[in-house]
């Protein structure tokens, strides 16, 4: 018989995933705008890379439109320090943001439970961090290696979660949520190049890479709102308002099966634990 949550009297707990994409990120702000539009409360909300940053801010209680204010006056300059291309900036810009928002808290301080999403580079291990200093911890999940230096976290050195687990809905899964809906503000993060210069042929390896840890997200969650950013640049925070709308879009679109999902009226999924012997849970 399937398991459908609506024949109990408890309500279902959900929880929502932001996905990695570097500045493409800003269409997380225009899903969070249908949802408020329509009322819907998570219970957990795990977030990589930038969607660690914006989920952060989200499970903090901020709305979209005080995330859509921030966005719209952050210079890239503002988080990469640095100008030089072959040398890494260190995260203090970005820390800076986050405490000058949110205050120096820790993750346990939060509206919501969080958690965000890293990689150690000392063991390679993915890290899902839930306790301990905020802008730490979101810092290193957005450490694009080569772009920004490691990030020292009590003994280990964070780099960009992306590099394990690029859409992390099996996170709030661990933390006992019901269901998942994942945000994936990159969905078509892979295309090839004819040129043979050395910084785009990286540049393909590191979306090919992404690709690869983007799959266990989709097969993690019970539905997936995945915005196409291809024509915005990573790396620059230009587009905004048209990635705000095009987010908000396809949330509104994929409406009727998320309140499906909040109604309890769709089969709990049974997965397996995806690498939880290769995680590290702090």
């Amino acid at each position: 018989m399937r398991n459908f949550l609506k024949f109990s009297s408890r309500k279902p707990k959900i929880g929502v995933a932001f996905g990695g994409g570097g500045a493409r990120g800003m269409s997380h702000i225009g899903v969070i705008k249908a949802f408020e539009e329509f009322g819907l409360e998570f219970d957990y909300v795990a977030g990589t890379s930038v969607g660690s940053l914006i989920g952060s801010a989200y499970a903090n209680g901020m709305t979209s439109e005080e995330l859509y204010v921030i966005a719209k006056k952050l210079k890239v300059s503002d988080i990469r320090t640095n100008k030089l291309f072959f040398m890494p900036s260190k995260t203090e810009g970005l820390e800076r943001l986050i405490v000058d928002t949110f205050g120096d808290i820790n993750i346990e301080d939060l509206a919501k439970p969080f958690s965000a999403v890293a990689v150690d580079i000392k063991t390679t291990k993915e890290i899902c961090i839930s306790h301990g200093n905020l802008a730490k911890a979101v810092a290193g999940s957005c450490c694009v290696p080569g772009i920004f230096q490691p990030v020292e976290f009590d003994d280990k050195l964070l780099c960009d979660g992306g590099l394990q687990n690029n859409i992390p809905a099996n996170i709030p899964r661990y933390f006992g949520c019901d269901y998942v809906i994942a945000v994936d503000c990159n969905s078509t993060r892979i295309y090839g190049t004819e040129s043979t210069k050395v910084l785009d042929v990286l540049g393909c390896a590191l979306r090919t890479l992404m690709k690869s840890n983007s799959i266990k997200g989709y097969m993690c969650a019970d539905l997936t709102i995945a915005t196409d950013n291809k024509r915005f640049k990573s790396t620059k925070l230009v587009g905004i308002d048209e990635m705000v709308e095009q987010g908000y879009q396809n949330a509104i679109d994929m409406m009727p099966q998320i309140m499906q999902i909040f109604q309890g009226r769709v089969p709990r999924r049974k997965l397996k634990d995806f690498d939880k012997d290769d995680m590290e849970f702090i």
